[in-house]
C-alpha cells in the first residue's frame, strides 16, 4: 500500500523549506528518525497511521543522519523525535516512541479520530537538562544586554569563521555577502541562553538575527527581506 500523499519524505533543505513555507497556518508534524534506531521501526508504522487519518496534517520524514543541519536547526539529540510546528511556531515535541503522546498532541490541534488507535510505545527521551541557577528574569536581563551589544547581533551555532551547522553557515555569508558590520553569540556555549532566546523571541530554531536590540527573524525571514528588498532598509542602521 502506498504511502498517503500528504506523508513526504525529506530529500533537501530546500525541499523541506518550500513544503513548510506553502501554508504557514497547516499543523506539520517532522518525524526525525534514523534506520538503525529500533524505536524508529514501530514510529515509522504510527507515523504512516496518523498522516493517513489525519488528511490535514503535512508529516515530513527526515533521516536525521543524512538531514543534519536541519536537524541541528531543531536541536534534535536523539531519535526518533517528533515535532509538531505551525508556521514559525513550535507546538509541540515528542522525544522518544510514545505513539500515544504524539496522537494526543496531534488531536489538540486536528481533533479526535477515532479511526485512529495506537498502543503505547516505550519512550527515549534524554534526561533534562540541570536547572540554571538564575531567575527567569535575570535570564532575560542578560539576553537583551547581549542583543544590544551591537547594531546587528547574530545569534549563530559556532563562530563567524568557523560555523557548526549549515544554517549558520549561510547566514554570516549572507551577512558578509552584504558588508553588514556584526557582532554574534555563539548559542552552543550557553544553554541557558539558547531555550531563554527560543521563549523571548518565541522561534524554535537558529541562527536568529537581532536588529538594534529587536528579534528581526531566522534565515528564512531575512533571506526573504534580501529578495524583497527590505534587507537594505532594516540592515543598513
Amino acid at each position: 500500500m502506498s504511502a498517503p500523499e500528504n506523508l513526504v519524505d525529506i530529500l533537501n533543505t530546500p525541499q523541506f523549506q518550500e513544503l513548510l513555507s506553502k501554508d504557514l497556518k497547516r499543523i506539520s508534524l517532522i518525524y526525525f528518525w534514523t534506520s538503525w534506531a529500533e524505536p524508529c521501526i514501530q514510529m515509522n508504522k504510527v507515523v504512516e497511521e496518523l498522516a493517513k487519518a489525519y488528511p490535514k496534517l503535512l508529516a515530513l520524514r527526515a533521516k536525521a543522519e543524512e538531514q543534519a543541519d536541519i536537524a541541528d536547526s531543531f536541536d534534535i539529540s536523539s531519535v526518533p523525535t517528533c515535532l509538531l510546528i505551525q508556521g514559525h511556531s513550535l507546538l509541540g515535541r515528542i522525544e522518544g516512541g510514545d505513539a500515544i503522546q504524539l496522537k494526543v498532541a496531534i488531536e489538540k490541534y486536528l481533533g479526535s479520530n477515532v479511526k485512529y488507535s495506537a498502543t503505547p510505545q516505550s519512550t527515549t527521551s534524554q534526561p533534562p537538562a540541570p536547572l540554571s541557577s538564575e531567575t527567569e528574569e535575570q535570564l532575560e536581563a542578560r539576553i537583551r544586554k547581549i542583543m544590544d551589544q551591537s547594531t546587528v547581533v547574530l545569534f549563530m551555532k559556532g563562530e563567524p569563521d568557523a560555523p557548526r551547522c549549515g544554517f549558520s553557515r549561510s547566514a554570516v555569508a549572507l551577512l558578509r555577502g552584504k558588508d553588514v558590520t556584526f557582532t554574534h553569540f555563539d548559542i552552543l556555549s550557553d544553554e541557558s541562553v539558547r531555550q531563554g532566546l527560543k521563549r523571548l523571541n518565541d522561534w524554535p530554531t537558529f541562527p536568529q538575527f537581532i536588529v538594534n536590540g529587536e528579534f528581526v527573524g531566522g534565515l528564512d525571514v531575512v533571506k526573504e527581506m534580501d529578495e524583497s528588498g527590505e534587507f537594505k532598509e532594516i540592515f543598513s542602521t
